[in-house]
């Protein structure tokens, strides 16, 4: 994936002489990418070039810490111990000259060129640095080994990316230099991570990205801590309670620093129920329709629960808040303290209006259901933002900035927006699109599941499943079908667990929590296979659509088409 070299570079190593098979596409780069070293138009040229501007965002996101194109790759496999990941060895070759890490880090500029080293090999990568934005963060490697980098995402230890890397090779380190390396073993920055329920569906371990069991979800109107879904961009950061410290800037009166203590004292604390749901939920179902890039999330990624804390508009106007900074300004940027190598942190933004909102609801939240944040969930302080895709739900928060601007993160900008089915990775311009914010309405079959059988005996089945929609609009309706859409039943809604008083209904545009919902229907009598639909309605009558293909994009976001399940009667033996 990683790494292109520099066209004099390619001089020394043949196309045809390479020992991994080469597309006629990328032999064809190269040789462009050789004729062209000293012809600057053309050099700009294919700087432009769809393949080009691929490859490019395959760098610069990964050493940003980026998962939308290829840190999130082969999503179809299922997670694996990173040590356990095989890894291709790139043998050594007599024709390749020989460096010592002193030359190696000699190349550490673009005037001196940019080299770096990865399992005894040596890359020469000036080039890439000098045609495409964000080479200053690829220049934090220049001169040394890869390992460390990609120690943070493990899942580039792939058959694929290692061959693209192998194209841009252009000598062997020494081997002494190569014992030295093996002799410093990086620590693991997922070393430290908490230790998880065995329950979770790991989509991937390093960073930690899990989901429970669909059945899970209906069972409990709000989600046990260890069973809410985890997502995590970057390693769980190891945060002190007591000398943590919260900054607001971006204010007149200066920045605001508090602690967790100044939080739980100098404000009220205030108690919101609210689901949040990943972008990602029910990628799976578009990989169905068509390969696309991120975690193969099932159902599961959408959980709820109660969280307490002070709410943000309170802080704000502690902060210097007022109508002369409502005149200017139009997000409140927020950034974790998870960070990558390159010491860039998670981050994102929400408007100002659901910021400062006194219906906004969103809080500073350092509980969870009426414990502690547990370490996955931003102990000891999350931004939980209701209504709003939990991208923006930013966790281990360290900073709140009020802006006119947008959060200038990666995943504010390059990730989490939605395009056109007919948009790849050689057309999207990230820029043309709006980040997430709210999300549209959802619905899923938690029980049976796919694949399910039932006995005739039973006479009857009951179908569960979760209904919810974004920006704190109601849903009203379930309606679930047997018979794959020809014919409906409503399902009973509920807002509590079975047995408990239910709760009264939200006002207007606050309904921050899911509805779990339940039908039961006789089996049909000559029915061998049922294909069990569920669709969900909010109060503004939005509706899911019913196929997934008019809704698919590149990215697998946004995926709330009718939720399918079939299941197989099984007749009774005489």
């Amino acid at each position: 994936m990683l790494l292109l070299g520099r066209c004099r570079s390619l001089t020394r190593l043949p196309l045809a002489s390479q020992r991994h098979q080469v597309t006629r596409a990328a032999a064809a780069c190269a040789v462009r990418l050789c004729s062209s070293s000293r012809d600057e138009q053309r050099r700009q040229q294919h700087a432009d070039s769809p393949s080009w501007r691929r490859l490019a965002g395959l760098l610069a996101g990964t050493l940003a810490g980026t998962g939308a194109v290829l840190v999130y790759g082969l999503h179809h496999q299922e997670a694996e111990q990173a040590d356990a990941i095989p890894v291709q060895t790139i043998k050594r070759t007599s024709s390749l000259p020989i460096f010592s890490q002193e030359e190696v880090t000699k190349h550490r500029s673009v005037q001196d060129g940019v080299w770096v080293t990865y399992k005894g090999g040596v890359y020469d990568i000036t080039e890439f640095v000098n045609m495409h934005p964000g080479g200053d963060k690829i220049l934090l490697a220049a001169g040394g080994a890869l390992e460390p980098f990609w120690a943070l995402y493990a899942v580039h230890n792939q058959e694929h990316v290692l061959e693209i890397l192998s194209e841009y090779k252009v000598g062997e380190l020494s081997a002494e230099d190569v014992k030295k390396q093996q002799a410093v073993k990086s620590s693991d920055p997922y070393s430290s991570d908490p230790e998880r329920h065995p329950v979770l569906r790991i989509n991937n371990l390093k960073p930690f990205n899990a989901e429970p069991p669909p059945e899970i979800l209906s069972d409990s109107y709000v989600t046990p801590s260890a069973f809410f879904f985890k997502r995590n961009h970057l390693p769980v950061p190891q945060v002190d309670p007591a000398s943590y410290q919260l900054l607001v800037e971006g204010l007149p009166g200066g920045a605001l620093s508090l602690s967790l203590e100044d939080l739980k004292t100098r404000f009220p604390k205030h108690t919101v129920t609210a689901t949040l749901q990943c972008a990602g939920n029910r990628r799976s179902e578009m990989n169905k329709v068509k390969q696309v890039k991120g975690l193969n999330w099932g159902i599961a990624a959408i959980s709820n629960a109660t969280w307490s804390g002070a709410k943000l508009r309170d802080v704000l106007l502690a902060a210097g808040f007022g109508p002369d900074v409502a005149q200017w300004a139009r997000h409140v940027q927020f950034e974790g303290l998870d960070k990558d190598v390159t010491g860039t942190t998670y981050g994102a933004s929400i408007p100002l209006n659901k910021a400062v909102s006194e219906e906004g609801d969103v809080l500073l939240a350092y509980e969870m259901n009426g414990e502690d944040l547990p370490a996955d969930h931003g102990f000891p302080v999350r931004v939980v933002v209701p209504g709003t895709v939990g991208a923006r739900n930013v966790k281990w928060l360290g900073k709140i900035i009020i802006s006119a601007q947008e959060s200038s993160s990666h995943w504010q900008q390059n990730d989490y927006k939605g395009f056109s089915p007919t948009t790849d990775w050689d057309t999207v311009d990230f820029k043309s699109a709006p980040a997430i914010q709210e999300l549209p309405v959802q619905s899923a079959i938690t029980t049976p599941a796919d694949g399910a059988v039932v006995d005739r005996s039973a006479e009857e089945l009951t179908v569960k499943g979760y209904a919810w929609s974004g920006g704190g609009r109601e849903v009203v309706r379930v309606d679930v079908s047997l018979d794959g859409g020809k014919t409906w039943q409503v399902a009973r809604l509920r807002s509590s667990d079975t047995g408990q008083a239910p709760e009264p209904s939200p006002p207007p545009g606050r309904a921050w929590a899911w509805k779990l919902w339940e039908v039961t229907a006789p089996l049909p009598a000559q029915a061998q296979e049922l294909q069990i639909v569920c669709k969900a309605v909010d109060n503004s009558y939005n509706m899911q659509p019913d196929t997934v293909a008019p809704i698919w994009n590149l990215r697998g976001v946004l995926s709330n088409a009718w939720h399918r399940v079939t299941v197989k009667i099984r007749e009774d033996e005489e």
